[in-house]
């Protein structure tokens, strides 16, 4: 073992030693999404006073985070986004309704001294004029009652708690106390209303919670005129609920919202389906994985044992990862995680058929040298089909949101992890084995010595695809219209993330019939409502954006045709927002192909950069079109599918247009059309071998993910074949056509 395979074989040690520690000390942390819950946007609003800026952003999640406190949820998360948005996730929550109240209630508290009624002879439609500074509010009865102004805010109080009194007979009620100038404040108010007689509205005080009187009591008798109650405590009574005093008290506590809060977003996810996520996903793993595995040792033997031990290097490395970073693993995450095992297979599918290359095109002497040299010249194309891929990921991070942003990132993360575990994990144990005497006296057994079917097929054909490339671009065109056509005949399907909206999944006891819940909630008043079925016995229903009151008649609307609906998904999008994310997708996507043409242009000729950027708008329309045909939503997960599409294809783009031009070096003179049609026999068999063992695993996902991997999953089965075909078939043709026409430039532009 020389030094280099030694200190590579320490790194690698070290590597698995260290992720193998975390893996077993530091858990991932699951998102609401694979845990259950309740996220909430919440996003604040200016008023007159107060802009609704950076650092009064700050001031409200500080008071969010007192509320959240107080309702006892065991490791919620607040953060901001962005100037004035807060991100709250609340595990374990669901109830949504309640979170939400008790979240964007702007809690400003306020004592008022009563004045009297609003009519004393009782006839409330005849009030009497309004001092200055006066308001009319109901009471606890309805009793309008007028207000002088306020004479203490919820800043003076010290604390407040809710107490039962099963002696006294007040049942459940706050107490306050009062600090500093309060106190004061407290007798004064209570010493006024003292010196009106027992039974007079004016010997009352106002507790005022966001412009509704929650209690007026009177003051007690035992308070003397001008003396008022100056140890400042007092009891807000009334008829509350134990839940309903402890939201009261923590508001109270919890202070004042600097500026109004608006919920632009709400996700509510079951844990029933989160665990189901959590192992549908995780099978999918398992049998993707060694349908993988035993497809490449099938294929390459020897070294595709390696590969698949370094595949599970690779799951160990890049959870490890995962965990380390403290990074969200959300269902998309998850999926991600599943989807980069499959493209962990590509760099050494790359490398072992170059090793092929060199073994029997070049005669290399051993096995150990084919695979050296397979290495150092398969670099180049894993170096840049992986930084395409990883550029994806960082607009994922960048642009996206939620879910689909932890997309981003665990898709990033398995790209480095798998890189790391080919080209230093597998490259080693491959190393150590064809240098065993009894390996060398059997070449054939790794996998390297042999040309594999595909090349020997190709070999003996020899075809000429590039002889008339404007026949494969008239094919490309044809497609392209068709699929177009699916956008203008039957639209494109925005999910609730880009129109904003409410998305409620049912799971219901037994199956039932999406019309008659259509036309059901038709009849209800919901004429938009778009019903499908999910899984066995489930119901998804998409609408307009529903109050809480409206989404309480549509679930009873549904339980009454399914026996009983449960509610295990629950996602509510503002229209703003919507618009928002639907014009950041747009963004992300014209961003994603320009970063593309950029990378390849530089790294390429322009003529290679322009033609794979047209083959990944030719992926993008198809891909599209054929959801528009199939009449599914095109949402954030599809948004995530279809940049992971971009970054897979142009890795085909990458291989072949690398090839071309270790040719075109080798060959100077060679026409173009040979040079490609060259270059195409050489990559395909790793096209194919990769392309097939990506379609296990995203066979397996769509297969046992459920309902909600399935789109995820089909849409990249889709882009698999519709990339694998384009970066042949389209992006070679329309690079041999640019160069044509460049080279026929070029000489009126010396004359």
């Amino acid at each position: 073992m020389n030094r280099s395979v030694r200190v590579r074989a320490l790194l690698a040690l070290a590597v698995i030693a260290l992720s193998l520690y975390i893996a077993v000390t530091v858990p991932v942390r699951l998102g609401l999404d694979l845990r259950g819950g309740t996220q909430l946007v919440l996003q604040t609003r200016s008023t007159p006073t107060t802009d609704a800026d950076g650092e009064a952003t700050d001031r409200t999640l500080e008071v969010l985070r007192g509320r959240i406190d107080g309702l006892g949820v065991a490791e919620p998360t607040l953060v901001r986004s962005g100037e004035n948005r807060i991100i709250v996730e609340l595990p374990g929550v669901q109830d949504p309704k309640r979170a939400a109240d008790v979240l964007g209630r702007t809690a400003q508290l306020t004592f008022h001294p009563v004045l009297g009624t609003a009519d004393s002879s009782g006839d409330a439609s005849r009030p009497l004029p309004k001092r200055p500074r006066e308001r009319v509010l109901p009471d606890e009865s309805g009793t309008p009652l007028r207000l002088g102004a306020e004479a203490l805010t919820g800043e003076d109080v010290k604390e407040a708690a809710a107490r039962f009194d099963q002696q006294g007979g007040a049942g459940w009620h706050v107490t306050v106390g009062f600090e500093g100038d309060g106190r004061t404040g407290w007798a004064r108010l209570t010493g006024e209303a003292a010196c009106h007689p027992e039974g007079d509205p004016a010997r009352r005080v106002a507790i005022v919670l966001d412009d509704k009187v929650i209690s007026s009591p009177q003051v007690d008798p035992s308070v003397a005129c001008r003396t008022g109650i100056r140890d400042g405590a007092t009891q807000i009574t009334g008829s509350f609920g134990p839940e309903e005093a402890r939201e009261l008290s923590l508001l109270v506590n919890g202070g004042a919202l600097p500026v109004p809060v608006e919920t632009v977003e709400q996700r509510t996810v079951g844990p029933t389906l989160g665990a189901q996520a959590i192992t549908a996903s995780a099978w999918a793993a398992t049998i993707g994985t060694a349908l993988t595995s035993l497809f490449i040792i099938g294929v390459y033997r020897l070294m595709g044992v390696l590969a698949a031990v370094g595949l599970v290097c690779y799951g160990l490395v890049s959870y490890a990862a995962l965990a380390a970073l403290g990074a969200t693993l959300t269902l998309p995450g998850l999926a991600g995680f599943v989807l980069a095992i499959g493209m962990a297979v590509d760099a050494n599918v790359l490398v072992f058929e170059r090793a092929r290359e060199e073994y029997t095109a070049r005669r290399r002497p051993s096995a150990r040298s084919a695979l050296t040299a397979g290495f150092r010249n398969a670099f180049s194309a894993i170096a840049d089909s992986n930084i395409t891929t990883l550029i994806a990921a960082a607009l994922l991070f960048f642009l996206a949101s939620g879910p689909v942003r932890g997309f981003g990132v665990t898709l990033g993360i398995g790209v480095l992890a798998s890189m790391f575990s080919a080209l230093v994990i597998t490259r080693v144990l491959a190393e150590v084995a064809v240098s065993r005497p009894r390996v060398r006296r059997r070449p054939r057994l790794t996998g390297i010595a042999t040309t594999g079917a595909v090349r020997d097929r190709l070999t003996r054909r020899n075809p000429r695809l590039m002889g008339r490339p404007r026949r494969w671009l008239g094919v490309s065109a044809a497609a392209l219209v068709l699929a177009g056509s699916g956008i203008a005949v039957r639209g494109i399907d925005l999910g609730v993330e880009f129109t904003g909206g409410r998305l409620i999944e049912y799971a219901t006891t037994s199956p039932v019939d999406p019309d008659r819940v259509r036309t059901a909630l038709a009849d209800a008043g919901f004429p938009r409502a778009v019903v499908q079925s999910s899984g066995e016995a489930g119901l998804t229903v998409r609408t307009d954006p529903l109050t809480n009151a409206e989404e309480t008649e549509v679930t009873g609307t549904v339980s009454e045709l399914a026996g009983r609906a449960h509610k295990v998904r629950d996602e509510l999008i503002g229209p703003s927002l919507g618009e928002e994310l639907r014009r950041g997708a747009l963004v992300a996507l014209a961003v994603a192909l320009g970063a593309q043409f950029v990378y390849l242009a530089a790294r390429f000729r322009w003529v290679f950069g322009t033609a794979a950027v047209v083959a990944l708008a030719h992926d993008v329309v198809i891909l599209v079109g054929v959801f528009a045909w199939l009449g599914r939503p095109v949402d954030g997960v599809f948004l995530a599918a279809l940049l992971t599409v971009i970054g897979y294809s142009v890795n085909d783009s990458v291989v072949l247009f690398d090839r071309v031009r270790e040719l075109a070096r080798k060959s100077p003179g060679a026409p173009l059309p040979d040079i490609t049609d060259q270059a195409i026999v050489q990559t395909l068999p790793r096209t194919v071998n990769t392309g097939i063992g990506a379609a296990f695993i995203l066979t397996a996902l769509a297969v046992l993910g459920g309902s909600s991997l399935t789109d995820f999953a089909l849409a990249l089965l889709i882009g698999l074949v519709v990339g694998t075909y384009s970066s042949v078939l389209t992006a070679a043709p329309v690079a041999i056509r640019l160069h044509h026409r460049a080279s026929h430039r070029e000489p009126s532009r010396r004359t």
